[in-house]
């Protein structure tokens, strides 16, 4: 079993913990988006999808962050294949877009937000102020970005299971298994 914190070895639980709750909200955020988007005035949750969708989507930001800081005061487990210096390469530029489009993305979705110059209420606990005078063209460029991101993003998320599973089949290693917290 991991620890709460990274070794060179493993990831300690909080990065676990961390990289599937983050998984999860993602997910759950791209799909619930592309619903949300197709509802119509008289729908119950014409109001109530938004909503949640913006709350959740500034937890994110706020858990990235998070995960971010907690990235930079951690130990990063060393990689498997030490001789393919190429597949190294490239997991570290995937990590580096995921966070960097989950950032654009919680940008783009606050821009969307505020585009009409009011803030976001994050279930009722705290409001984000808009930062910015009202703009439909911001907005609407806002949310042009922020659809085909997260097109892409979900893509990504396909790539990287799909790679971690040929990992943990084909390649036999302990990839996905260090993420699981799992030993061997």
């Amino acid at each position: 079993m991991a620890g709460i914190t990274n070794t060179k070895e493993s990831f300690g639980w909080v990065s676990i913990t961390l990289h599937w709750l983050m998984a999860i909200a993602l997910i759950a955020m791209y799909f619930v988006g592309d619903w949300m988007v197709d509802l119509d005035y008289y729908d119950k949750w014409y109001k109530d999808a938004p909503y949640i969708h913006k709350s959740v989507g500034v937890i994110i930001g706020l858990l990235m962050l998070a995960r971010l800081l907690w990235n930079v005061v951690q130990a990063k487990p060393r990689y498997l294949d030490v001789k393919s210096t190429m597949m190294n390469m490239l997991a570290s530029l995937t990590h580096y877009f995921f966070y960097l489009m989950v950032f654009v993305l919680v940008v783009s979705g606050y821009l969307i937000s505020t585009a009409k110059g009011q803030g976001v209420e994050v279930f009722g606990l705290f409001n984000v102020p808009a930062l910015l005078a009202d703009s439909k063209d911001r907005g609407e460029l806002a949310g042009t970005v922020h659809e085909y991101l997260g097109l892409a993003f979900i893509i990504l998320v396909g790539v990287h299971a799909f790679a971690a599973l040929v990992h943990h089949y084909f390649m036999k290693d302990r990839t996905l298994k260090r993420m699981l917290g799992l030993k061997a």
